[in-house]
């Protein structure tokens, strides 16, 4: 039923729970998973050489460990991953990534580091509402 699963993580608890339903659902239906992490450039701007700068460089290097853990995760399952750490508003560069690979399924959490109450997260919203494929919102 699938054959190229997406999920976006942002290392919030949400986005941990997508890539356990993520896998789970590329080690059942043989998929392949593509992992993306987002640096915010609305949050995290893109700098000239600034204090700022540091912080995009470490939250980039956050995403990259956070990628890294995905495809840990999925050796043992005998699940291919291909990752992708990028910068950009995050739901059109999930949106566009869903489009360059085709996915058969998004995964993503109901909401990230940004939202504490039980609404559904903007970037969430904003992927369900625009992604035109099947979308999994995992809580």
């Amino acid at each position: 039923m699938y054959d190229t699963i997406l999920v976006a993580t942002d290392g919030s608890a949400d986005a941990n729970r997508a890539v356990t339903h993520a896998l789970e659902q590329a080690e059942q239906h043989g998929a392949t998973l593509h992992a993306i992490f987002v640096v915010d450039t609305d949050r995290y701007s893109e700098p000239v050489l600034s204090t700022m700068e540091l912080e995009t460089n470490e939250i980039e290097e956050w995403g990259n460990n956070e990628l890294a853990d995905v495809v840990e995760r999925a050796e043992g399952l005998d699940v291919e991953v291909t990752t992708r750490c990028c910068h950009g508003k995050p739901y059109l560069e999930i949106i566009n990534y869903a489009d360059e690979v085709d996915a058969d399924l998004v995964v993503v959490g109901y909401h990230g580091h940004s939202h504490e109450t039980d609404q559904i997260g903007s970037v969430t919203d904003r992927v369900v509402q625009n992604a035109g494929r099947p979308i999994l919102v995992a809580t």
